[in-house]
Formats: C-alpha cells, sequence, structure tokens
C-alpha cells in the first residue's frame, strides 16, 4: 500500500520530538492537553534516543511542539477540525498578555526610527518614519473600524468566514492604495521599496486583527495577545538585523514584511483556527453588512488619524525628509499620554455604559467623565515636567541627535498629546450614548481646517509650522467635539430617558 507522502514526515517529527511532548505539556500559550505518548523507538517515560543528546531549551521546545501540532493538524484533516488545546476565561492571563501585545506592538515605530537613526542617519530615519505614517493609515483601512464589532457580535449574526472575507477584501484594497500613492508620489526604486515593505507589515497587521479577534471573541485574548507580541518583536529583529548588515533601510523593511506574513501563516491563522469553533460558510449578505455597519466607526477613526497625519503629508513635499523623523521623535512622549489614558479608561467603558443606562446615575456618569478629563490633565503636566528634566537629554541619547534646539517644539508636542487624548476619551464617552454619528461633522470640519492651515504654517514656518498647525488642528477637534458633548448631554437629560431604548 502507498505511504501517504505526509506520513513519513509526520513519523520522523513525532520520532524526534515525542520525548518532550510527555513531560513538558506547558507551553508559551499556558496549559494544555497531555500530548500523544512517544512512538518508535523513544522509549515511554521520554528517555533520550541517544546518549549524550543535549536537551533542547523551553524556547525550542515550544517551536518544536507548535510546529508538530500543524503538521499532525493537516495530516488529521485541517486546522479547523481539530480540538482546542488551550482554557478560555483566563482573566487574569488575558490582561497580562494583552499588555504585553499592545505594548510590543506600540514599541515597533520608535523602536525602529531610533534603530534606523543610530544605522542609518535621520534622513533615511525620515523616509521610515513617513512610510510608515502612510502604513498606519493603510492598516486603518484594512481593519475598517470591525474589531469591536466582531468581539461583541455574540451571537454570530456574522460567521467567521465572512469576517475573514471582508478584512481580506479590505486589506487588498488597502494595498491597492498604497500603491497609488506612491504612483502619484513618483517615488524612486529605494523610497518604493520601503515604503511596499512598511505597507505590507502595517496591512498584515490589520489582517492578523480579524484572526486575533476571533480569539477575543472566544474568550482567549491571551492568545491575541501572545500573535500580536510574537508579530512586533519578528518585526522588529528582522529589521534591526537587516539593517545592521546592509544599511539599507529598504533592505530591512522587505525583511519586516517577511517577518510578519510568515508571523501571519504560522501562527495568528492558525491559532485561530484550532482553538475556536469552526466557522459556517461566508455569506455575500453578511460581508456586505459588515461593511455597512462599521463604516460610520470606520470613517471617524480614520478621519482622525488622517488629521494627525496631514502635518506630515505636508512635510514630505516641501521639507527635507529628516523633518518627519524631528517631528515623529518629538511625537513619541506626546503619544504616551494617549496610550497611558486609554489603559486607564477603555476597561471601564462597559461599566460607564451600564452607568449611564440607569438615569438616576447619570450625575456619577458626568463626575466619572470630568475626574477621567481632570486625570488626563495630570498626565500631560507629568510628561511636560519630566521632558523639561530629562526627557530631552534621553531623547538625544537615543537618538544621537541634540533635541535641546526643539525644547519649545516637544512643550507644544506633549500638550497637542494631552489635547489628543481627550479627544480620544471624549469619542469614546459619545460612543457609549450611542451618538457616534454626531462626531462626524466636527472631524470633517477638523479635516477641511486640516488641509489648509498646516500646510500654510509649514511653508512659512517649516518643522515649527508642522508642530503648531497639530497642535491648532487638535484643539479645534477637541472643542468642536466637546459642544457637540455638551448638546447631546443636554438633549439626553431633557428626555430623561436611556439612549439603550428603542
Amino acid at each position: 500500500m502507498p505511504i501517504h507522502p505526509l506520513d513519513n514526515l509526520r513519523r520522523k517529527v513525532r520520532d524526534l520530538h515525542a520525548r518532550h511532548d510527555a513531560r513538558h505539556s506547558v507551553t508559551l500559550f499556558g496549559p494544555g492537553r497531555p500530548s500523544s505518548a512517544p512512538t518508535g523507538n523513544t522509549p515511554a517515560g521520554g528517555a533520550p534516543s541517544a546518549p549524550g543528546m543535549r536537551e533542547p531549551g523551553p524556547l525550542a521546545r515550544m517551536a518544536n511542539a507548535w510546529w508538530t501540532r500543524l503538521i499532525d493538524s493537516v495530516y488529521d484533516g485541517g486546522l479547523a477540525a481539530q480540538e482546542a488545546e488551550y482554557e478560555s476565561g483566563e482573566t487574569r492571563r488575558d490582561y497580562l498578555w494583552n499588555t504585553v501585545g499592545v505594548g510590543a506592538w506600540g514599541m515597533v515605530f520608535p523602536a525602529l526610527t531610533v534603530v534606523a537613526t543610530q544605522l542609518a542617519g535621520p534622513e533615511q530615519a525620515g523616509r521610515f518614519s513617513m512610510a510608515f505614517a502612510a502604513g498606519t493609515l493603510l492598516m486603518f483601512l484594512s481593519n475598517f473600524g470591525v474589531r469591536n464589532f466582531q468581539v461583541s457580535d455574540i451571537d454570530q449574526t456574522s460567521s467567521f468566514a465572512s469576517y475573514q472575507v471582508h478584512r481580506w477584501v479590505t486589506s487588498g484594497l488597502a494595498l491597492l492604495v498604497g500603491l497609488l500613492y506612491c504612483t502619484i508620489r513618483d517615488y524612486g526604486p529605494a523610497m518604493l521599496m520601503l515604503s511596499m515593505g512598511v505597507y505590507v507589515y502595517k496591512i498584515v497587521d490589520g489582517l492578523a486583527d480579524v484572526y486575533e479577534g476571533r480569539l477575543q471573541q472566544a474568550d482567549k485574548l491571551y492568545l491575541a495577545g501572545i500573535s500580536q507580541a510574537l508579530r512586533s518583536v519578528a518585526a522588529i529583529a528582522a529589521f534591526a538585523i537587516l539593517l545592521f548588515l546592509t544599511r539599507s533601510t529598504a533592505i530591512a523593511a522587505v525583511g519586516m514584511a517577511i517577518a510578519a506574513v510568515a508571523t501571519l501563516v504560522l501562527v495568528s491563522v492558525p491559532l485561530a483556527l484550532l482553538e475556536t469553533e469552526a466557522s459556517r460558510p461566508w455569506k455575500t449578505q453578511e460581508v456586505g453588512e459588515l461593511f455597512r455597519h462599521c463604516l460610520p466607526l470606520f470613517s471617524a477613526l480614520f478621519l482622525f488619524n488622517l488629521i494627525e497625519s496631514l502635518p506630515k503629508f505636508a512635510m514630505e513635499g516641501m521639507l527635507p525628509y529628516d523633518n518627519q523623523l524631528y517631528f515623529n521623535a518629538l511625537f513619541f512622549p506626546a503619544q504616551g499620554i494617549l496610550l497611558a489614558a486609554g489603559f486607564m479608561y477603555k476597561p471601564q467603558l462597559l461599566r460607564l455604559a451600564n452607568i449611564w443606562a440607569n438615569p438616576r446615575r447619570r450625575k456619577r456618569f458626568d463626575l466619572i467623565v470630568l475626574a477621567m478629563v481632570g486625570v488626563i490633565c495630570v498626565l500631560t503636566a507629568g510628561t511636560l515636567v519630566f521632558m523639561g528634566w530629562i526627557g530631552i537629554p534621553v531623547m538625544g541619547l537615543m537618538y544621537g541627535i541634540d533635541f535641546e534646539k526643539f525644547r519649545t517644539l516637544a512643550y507644544l508636542m506633549i500638550a497637542a498629546g494631552g489635547v489628543s487624548a481627550a479627544i480620544d476619551f471624549l469619542y469614546a464617552i459619545i460612543t457609549v450614548l450611542r451618538h457616534q454619528d454626531s462626531a462626524t461633522k466636527p472631524y470633517l470640519v477638523t479635516f477641511a481646517f486640516a488641509l489648509v492651515v498646516p500646510t500654510a504654517l509649514i511653508w512659512l514656518l517649516g518643522l515649527t509650522g508642522a508642530v503648531v498647525g497639530y497642535l491648532a488642528s487638535m484643539l479645534l477637534l477637541l472643542v468642536l467635539l466637546g459642544i457637540e458633548y455638551y448638546r447631546i448631554r443636554q438633549n439626553l437629560s431633557q428626555k430623561n430617558r436611556s439612549p439603550f431604548r428603542s
């Protein structure tokens, strides 16, 4: 009887690692079910088959166990047909690994700009920064604001297969938009290669999000955090190693993209399929409904990030690329305010929604809103003090650039970061009130302002104009959102009813 080609491979893999499977059932993903018993010539109990054979380290054992599981799954009927091995409802582990994953993801850009500056110089680091800004917008196009909608789809109104089709469509669209942008900009070969490498990495980020959302939907958020962390660490390592060896940001960016694709194929996709229930087939109607339901949220998120990025796009046409590096380096401390505020209030959004649903607790809701605004002010003030004390010298050591001449711009950027964090929080509150559609007008007005004013200021003042223009755009958006929130709050108070009731 002919032997299946995979049979030999499967037998060899199992013979090589079975002794470790029997003794090491705890992996990076947490406690799993016991692995299959040793086979072949490996004695029961896991004794080495050859005297003096060196014991692999824990990372090697985890990689071997995962690879063996993938091979077995392919042989035994496909990934979706396998039984899950890792537990759900691990709240403590969820918080830990989600924090690790988000933290690693947030460190990719600042870490790689530091590496690029030290190894390739400010001009090349500025080119990388510009590509990353455009790639981030493409990631939002790929995501299409679906993650929260997917996670909250408890009844699985849309199948996971439909979510996958939707995400592959938006990711393909994002890649086409990236190619179109490079064509319009008429990039040379090196900048085109750099940009497309970064774009593919960020689009893969958006594509992997649908699989990580599936894990969160199955109450296995810690697995999603591990997937995100592995992708981020792989991207940082690939970029840094290749840049050190070649001193080419373009080659390093392509390596980063390849690393991201590898983690998507070997970790994110199989993990979601192995550890969640098999999905029913996708339907065209469900995919269309996802576009319709998520368009308002996508529009607001995309406009906000586009407004943030407009000064960078304006600088690309008028200032040398090293100004992109300076702008982004100054922005990183401000981004820290936004991330810190998000870590504080985002886990409490469900609780806020429950408080608001009770008309007798509306004053408490208002106090919580005011308290969070106060916390953002404290975070901003603390960041200002830190930057005025040792922050700027530390930045100089990291980048190998004297940032003392940008001290005033650093303070202005931190103020803009505090305003940006307040905007993010205020929009979340408007969403809790179920009036997110009302925020469209403030975003559109600010977008029109940001198209004109920062560009004019950059033409007049250079990098200073970019920072001042960004701060002005954020202040205008905060004022407009504040007015809109006040109007919504007054209308709901007059109606004296919960906005969750039909």
